[in-house]
């Protein structure tokens, strides 16, 4: 069984849904996640806020958060287990963040540690 990123991208980062709108993604993600951890295939994964962020360029230049340059913004990702790219890809399909316009999930297969892909 090989691992897989489910990398969550927003096409606009700016947009913030209302608190409720939040709640409510909030527990459908949480559902979610609940059925694939309840098949023993949640590896882990987090959100990443769109606050505090930076990103670094070449020559060392810094600017603040992923935001003005780029349409699209990564919300956060999992990882899980499965025995194919195509079982990842059918756990991406029920995430909560495809609701949105234009968003999408990714979905990678993780390198093991050997660097055999």
């Amino acid at each position: 069984m090989d691992e897989f990123i489910l990398i969550f991208r927003h096409e606009d980062g700016s947009k913030l849904a209302s608190p409720e709108q939040m709640q409510i993604w909030m527990k459908q993600t949480m559902d979610w996640m609940g059925g694939i951890a309840a098949q023993n295939k949640l590896v882990g994964g987090t959100g990443l806020p769109f606050e505090n962020a930076r990103v670094v360029r070449h020559n060392n230049v810094v600017t603040n958060g992923p935001f003005g340059e780029i349409k699209e913004t990564i919300g956060g990702y999992i990882i899980v287990k499965a025995d194919s790219i195509d079982e990842a890809v059918e756990f991406a399909k029920g995430s909560p963040v495809l609701q949105g316009d234009g968003n999408t999930v990714e979905v990678r297969k993780i390198a093991k540690g050997d660097g055999v892909h």
